[in-house]
Parts: structure tokens; C-alpha cells; sequence
């Protein structure tokens, strides 16, 4: 197979764009998902892709799609691997579509606020590329510097700054793709429609099992005016959700509004602890009149809420670390296995969810760390971005460690009806928990879509889509 479909991708797109090499292969097995790095960190064997295709314009996009239909071979599409969830992961079969060379900016148009650029753009120089113009996407990631435009579009992705801009559903003016069987699509191209479906949709959050993207056009912001930081405390969390609550159903928009629970206080903003109560952080931006006035109101909502100022300086200081991206394998030398789970839940459901899926990580023999943090508010509730750590010298014993975590976090957060996806996508990891979200008639609609759109099911085969 390997040879094969090498052979017949190199005829249609030039050897130059086929790669058998090994270190290729072996530099695309899985993405960032902790357990796929556990796993090749303790020496389990992580199998490589039948080759890695490297194409530079949609054209070849489409001219490797036609091959691979006809040749019937597994596409695996592949931004810059910044994915947690396993949506990475080949068989010796895959072809591995890397985009990370596909990476051109199309254009910038100032007097209409659009950016268009091919998917394996790095966000984090997508984002320069606009500021040059004195504009922003304002879609801030955590994984900004080693995510790809396409990538978010993939996952769903969330920014830091959601709160006020929306996230990339929210962004994304159009959207062009490649199908299974090579036909190229654009969709999208006005501010608005009503054309039928947005089909933009079965885009978004496919995870490379739709089609593949090969290009984004988003819709910009001009940089801020003025921007300016808060900080307060709350007795406990549910003290600060109902303040939360207060000040996002007052219409008031703070682009960032993050609050972290006492053990997450203690552990990342030692120099702001207070007789363990929770922080929430602000970052108000916008034009200097409208940040004034938005200082003044938050702050009365918040004391109002009986919640007490910290200093600003903790906001400020969050902003500069805020991209860091911790190694897995740092804390495997260390004996330890974790990762984060991102979920979300109405306002009435969120301080339920946020006690119950504590108490279940908690739960689980060996946790060192169970906390949460806020991330993300909106009109109808609030996301929530867990943090577990386990120690364990067996790495085997870590493996089942850390699927009991993700184990007990969807099913505490499924009791209480909030969402088990917030901002990472779904990938392998979640895929056995999506009919809590979907439900039976959603999995199954899921599943006919596939059917329809990929018939002969080559792209990205076991990845989202629960098993039947």
C-alpha cells in the first residue's frame, strides 16, 4: 500500500510533494493529545502514515482527493498537530495531508474587514499579517503560535477574547473545501444569508471527516483604542458565577472574563492569594470612552455581587504568560500524567457542574489536582476548563488513570445538562461521549451526513464519529 499510493500521489502532484521518508512519517503520527505522547513516551508503538503528502495550492488538494477516492485510501488532513483529542492519529494505510506548507496570505481588505488565507496559515501570523494594517482577528487561542487557520475552523476553536468577539463560528465569513471526491466548494460570501442551510456548518467542527479546508476568509476588528485590566475576589465560585452572571446579562462584554477557583489561585497566581477565594480576572478593550464607562459599571455590578477588588497587576500579569504551552512530557519524567477538560453549562447548572465533576476527579485514586477555571461567559452560561494531574510510576497505571478522569468529567457534567465540548473538539477522546451532547437522533443525523458527504469513508476514518 505504501508504495502504491505514494506512486500514484507522485504521479498526480509530483514526487517532490510525496514524502516516504521515515522521519516524515514518524514527525506525523498524533497531534498534542496528552495520551497519544504518553503512549509513545513510555515506548508503546504509535503507528506512522503509508506516506505524508505536502500540497501547495487547492488544485493539488483536489487532485490528491481524486486519487485517493479512486485508490480508496484513508486522507487524513493535518494543520500544524496543535489537536488534543486525538484527532490525529494514522494507520500504516493514511495518507497524511500536511498543510502546514499551504500557508499563504490571499488578502487583506481594509475597507471591509475580510482576511482570506489558505489553511495551514500559523494563527499566530495570520494575526500579525492583519496588525500590520492596524486590525485584529481577535481570535487568541492558547494555541495561537502553533495552531493553523484552518485548524480552528476544524475544532471549533475558542479564543481568549470570546466573551465580546465571538468564537470562530463567530469569525469566519467563508469557508473553501475540498470534498472526499475532489469537487471543490466555497461557501459563504456575504455578511449574511439566508440561502437555504448555512453550510459552513458541516465544516466546522468535522475534524478533517467532512472534507478537506483549504482556505478561510475571516472577518476583522480594528485594534482597540484603549485597553485595561480588573481583578476581584469572590468568597467561593458560586458567588463569582452569579457575578459573572450579572455583569454578561447587563450587557456588559469584557473580551476576557476568567475566574479561577482557590486551589487554581494558589498554584498560578501565588502573588494574589487571599484566605481562599476565587479571582476573576477582566480585560476591557474598545474604543476609550466605552472602557471607561465599562470599568465603572463592572465594578458596581461586582461590589454589588459582594465581590472585593484585587489588583489589576494579576489580569496584567496573565496576559503576558497566557500562550504557554506546558510539555506533556515534562510531567510524564515526573512521575505524572494530566490535561484539561473544557465543558460548559447554563447559568443555573454551572456551580452543580463545577462541584460534581471536582469531586469526581477527586475521586479517582492517585489525582493530585483537581481545579477549574471560568474561560468563557455568554448571555446563557459559562464554559468551564478543568485541570487534573495523577501520579502514577506505572505508565500503564496512568493510561487508565487518565481515561477515568475524562470518564467521570463527561458523565458529572452530563447529569447536570451542560455540554461535554466547549472549545477542543471531540477527536477520539470524546468521540464515545457525544451522544450526550447529540443525543441518539443527533449521533444518527451525524452519521447519515457522513454517509452522504464521504460514502466511501476516507476521510480521517475513526475519528468523531461515535461508533455504530
Amino acid at each position: 500500500m505504501t508504495k502504491s499510493i505514494a506512486a500514484v500521489l507522485s504521479g498526480a502532484i509530483g514526487a517532490d510533494r510525496v514524502s516516504s521518508a521515515a522521519e516524515d512519517l514518524n514527525a506525523r503520527r498524533f497531534d498534542q493529545w496528552a495520551l497519544s505522547h504518553l503512549k509513545d513516551w513510555s515506548g508503546q508503538a504509535m503507528a506512522a502514515p503509508a506516506c505524508v503528502v505536502r500540497p501547495r495550492s487547492t488544485a493539488e488538494v483536489q487532485a490528491i482527493m481524486v486519487a485517493a477516492s479512486k485508490a480508496g485510501a484513508p486522507v487524513m488532513p493535518f494543520g500544524l498537530g496543535s489537536g488534543v483529542c486525538g484527532g490525529i492519529l494514522p494507520t500504516p494505510e493514511t495518507v497524511l495531508l500536511d498543510l502546514s506548507g499551504f500557508n499563504a496570505v490571499r488578502s487583506i481588505d481594509e475597507t471591509n474587514l475580510l482576511a482570506s488565507f489558505d489553511a495551514g496559515k500559523n494563527g499566530l501570523e495570520a494575526e500579525d499579517a492583519v496588525a500590520e494594517r492596524g486590525l485584529t482577528i481577535g481570535h487568541w487561542p492558547q494555541s495561537v503560535a502553533i495552531s493553523s487557520v484552518g485548524g480552528w475552523v476544524s475544532t471549533r476553536a475558542s479564543g481568549q477574547f470570546s466573551t465580546a468577539y465571538g468564537n470562530i463560528e463567530d469569525i469566519i465569513y467563508s469557508i473553501e473545501a475540498v470534498l472526499p471526491d475532489g469537487t471543490l466548494v466555497n461557501l459563504g460570501k456575504a455578511p449574511r444569508a439566508a440561502a437555504g442551510p448555512d453550510l459552513r456548518h458541516l465544516l466546522m467542527g468535522a475534524e478533517g471527516t467532512m472534507g478537506v479546508i483549504t482556505g478561510v476568509t475571516l472577518a476583522l476588528r480594528r485594534k482597540p483604542e484603549r485597553q485595561a485590566f480588573s481583578a476581584y475576589y469572590a468568597k467561593d465560585m458560586e458567588a463569582g458565577f452569579e457575578a459573572q452572571r450579572r455583569i454578561i446579562q447587563a450587557d456588559w462584554r469584557p473580551p476576557v472574563a476568567r475566574q479561577y477557583d482557590a486551589r487554581e489561585v494558589r498554584r498560578m497566581f501565588r502573588d494574589h492569594e487571599r484566605d481562599d477565594q476565587c479571582l476573576i480576572l477582566f480585560v476591557h478593550e474598545g474604543p476609550a470612552k466605552r472602557v471607561e464607562l465599562e470599568l465603572a459599571e463592572v465594578e458596581a455590578i461586582a461590589r454589588e455581587a459582594g465581590l472585593t477588588p484585587a489588583d489589576p497587576a494579576a489580569t496584567a500579569g496573565w496576559m503576558q504568560r497566557r500562550n504557554h504551552v506546558p510539555s506533556w512530557r515534562e510531567l510524564f519524567e515526573r512521575g505524572y500524567v494530566a490535561d484539561t477538560i473544557e465543558v460548559s453549562a447554563g447559568w443555573s447548572a454551572i456551580g452543580k457542574v463545577y462541584a460534581d465533576v471536582v469531586a469526581a476527579l477527586s475521586a479517582v485514586p492517585n489525582v493530585i489536582n483537581a481545579s477549574a477555571h471560568s474561560s468563557h461567559a455568554y448571555r446563557t452560561g459559562l464554559n468551564l476548563y478543568f485541570s487534573f494531574a495523577a501520579a502514577h510510576a506505572d505508565p500503564a497505571e496512568r493510561e487508565r488513570a487518565y481515561l477515568e478522569c475524562w470518564r467521570r468529567a463527561m458523565e458529572a457534567t452530563a447529569r447536570h445538562g451542560g455540554g461535554i465540548a466547549h472549545h477542543h473538539g471531540a477527536g477520539r477522546l470524546r468521540k464515545p461521549y457525544l451522544e450526550y451532547d447529540l443525543g441518539p437522533g443527533g449521533v444518527s443525523l451525524l452519521r447519515r451526513i457522513k454517509q452522504a458527504i464521504d460514502p466511501q469513508g476516507i476521510m480521517n476514518p475513526g475519528n468523531l464519529i461515535p461508533d455504530a
